[in-house]
């Protein structure tokens, strides 16, 4: 979610750089007019609103309505049923997470659109928002639930302040103004024991706030794994304690590999070597120092893992995008981590001939830009088209010497099949 990954940030500049330039390689080639033959060879379906966004976007649209209704009572205890009950979409997103989101995006996309206001003549705009979600929760002072949405509302708006640019070139202003949104929803936050409440939204909030300060990794570390005890089927906490885990936040390497082991341990018997793997996932793929010292062989074992686990096409369209894509961007940057890559890569073709049988274009489209999914996207439907685009380019590519012995390739729920043209 929002709180979650603006611990992205300071490395989308250089996603986009790689992005840009391997799509600018591509387009110029002889191989790009190739790969259009072939993708007309291949029939799959494409899941433009799958199940899952459906169930996201009406969980969030609730959230929203319930907010904007004042019926902060009833969204408290949809929000609590729903963090006790650790329901979640069919892709794995926690309801209560959408639910929290969907109550406050009204008052940080306001706050967004006021600093983008060039000429605006007064700063009302910047505080009218929290300021109204202050006074719901004096009127609530007593629900956890209240209190964190009014926290992660300021979460969301210390970002908001601090933008995606690198720390040296933040303005005072911003700075301070970031501080402040942490230092309060700190303050908010205090007073709540998430293991107390068994609330995994509580602890993930306060693993969110770990980016407004500065601790000992020790913490960070212990921090996480509370969250991960309480919700251990959810693996964005795992992914989250790998970003947070890397030099450029709170650790090492060396700390880097050793919860990932850990962790992978403690949640054996729900993904087997999993665990591993989805604390090195996005961190491999932002930094090309643990790139070149992840495990390959425990990596890939935890891949197969998790489609054993999870084997819905949500999942299988995340890893898939994942080996196709998004490790990939990283080519030629580092010789020591390009082995790696190339390994972990490979993956791509068990993943796609063994368990695909539909397309998800939009997690494709995320996928190149590294899921960072805080940023913006202003056409939904040029990002979806760039999703379909790259997934259709994998697959093809894939298939090319099947299609070039004059097969079609057919994507049916038992998995491709070759069909004579």
């Amino acid at each position: 979610m929002l709180h979650l990954a603006r611990t992205f940030l300071s490395t989308l500049p250089n996603l986009a750089a790689r992005r840009s330039r391997r799509a600018a390689n591509f387009s110029a080639s002889p191989v790009a007019a190739e790969m259009g033959r072939l993708e007309d060879s291949l029939s799959i379906p494409i899941a433009d609103h799958s199940r899952d966004e459906n169930e996201c976007r009406e969980a969030r649209m609730r959230g929203q309505f319930l907010a904007r209704q004042d019926r902060w009572t009833e969204l408290s205890a949809e929000i609590r049923a729903a963090d006790k009950e650790r329901a979640r979409t069919s892709g794995g997103t926690p309801i209560a997470d959408l639910l929290a989101f969907g109550a406050r995006c009204d008052v940080v996309s306001a706050l967004e659109e006021a600093l983008e206001d060039n000429g605006r003549k007064s700063d009302v705009p910047l505080t009218a928002g929290i300021r109204g979600l202050e006074f719901v929760l004096q009127d609530h002072p007593t629900d956890p639930y209240i209190s964190l949405i009014v926290a992660l509302a300021h979460i969301d708006m210390a970002w908001i302040w601090r933008g995606p640019v690198r720390d040296t070139i933040i303005p005072k202003l911003n700075k301070q103004k970031c501080a402040a949104h942490f230092d309060r929803a700190g303050t908010i936050l205090a007073r709540w024991c998430s293991l107390e409440l068994n609330s995994p939204i509580l602890q993930a909030a306060c693993c969110s706030m770990l980016a407004g300060r500065r601790e000992q990794e020790r913490y960070v570390a212990d921090c996480y794994e509370d969250l991960i005890d309480l919700d251990p089927r959810n693996p964005r906490h795992m992914r989250a304690l790998g970003n947070h885990l890397l030099p450029r936040w709170f650790g090492s390497y060396q700390d880097l590999e050793l919860e990932a082991r850990r962790t992978a341990a403690r949640t054996q018997d729900i993904w087997g070597a999993g665990g591993y793997t989805w604390v090195c996932f996005d961190a491999i793929a932002l930094d090309e120092n643990a790139c070149a010292r992840v495990d390959v062989d425990f990596f890939v074992d935890g891949l197969r893992d998790i489609v054993a686990a999870r084997p819905e096409q949500e999942m299988v369209n995340l890893l898939a995008a994942y080996c196709a894509v998004t490790l990939r961007a990283g080519f030629g940057l580092s010789e020591d981590a390009d082995m790696p890559r190339v390994r972990i890569c490979q993956a791509t073709e068990w993943l796609i001939r063994d368990h695909l049988t539909e397309v998800h274009p939009l997690i494709w489209a995320h996928a190149a830009d590294g899921f960072a999914n805080n940023m913006r996207v202003t056409s939904p439907g040029r990002f979806a088209a760039r999703g379909r685009a790259d997934a259709l380019h994998a697959i093809a590519d894939l298939f090319r010497d099947e299609i070039r012995r004059g097969n079609r390739v057919v994507f049916t729920p038992d998995g491709p099949q070759l069909h004579g043209i």
